[in-house]
């Protein structure tokens, strides 16, 4: 091995875990701190345990959470298309009625004028 080109080797490094679990090791540094080790892993353990170090956890809930909220405030897709038709229907049966109401206009447009026209033949037999 060249000298001075390789970092000093420690034989008793200290391992620290975030669960409390101490252990000594071989390392370049004399102390590890880490966040998940065998004695807290899930996997190993068979318990469920969350390690969030950077609020993760709660802000996927959050999330999770606002996006409930928001689809319970939602309309489903039946109620719009529901509403939808109930205004074309409403649209549609305006514009029948309005049809129907020139149709009867002008019947009794043609009903006044003919009862005009006799009138005015009437009128001048009597002259």
């Amino acid at each position: 091995m060249k000298k001075e080109i390789h970092p000093q080797y420690h034989t008793n490094a200290k391992v620290i875990c975030a669960c409390g679990s101490t252990w000594e090791t071989g390392s370049t540094k004399k102390e590890i701190k880490i966040e998940i080790c065998s004695a807290c892993h899930p996997f190993y353990t068979g318990k469920q345990k969350l390690v969030d170090t950077a609020r993760r956890v709660e802000k996927f809930e959050e999330r999770a959470a606002k996006k409930t909220a928001m689809a319970k405030a939602r309309k489903g897709k039946k109620v719009k298309r529901a509403v939808r038709d109930s205004k074309r229907k409403s649209i549609s049966e305006k514009a029948e009625v309005k049809k129907v109401n020139k149709v009867v206009n002008k019947v009794v447009n043609k009903v006044n004028k003919s009862d005009n026209k006799s009138d005015a033949k009437d009128s001048k037999k009597e002259k």
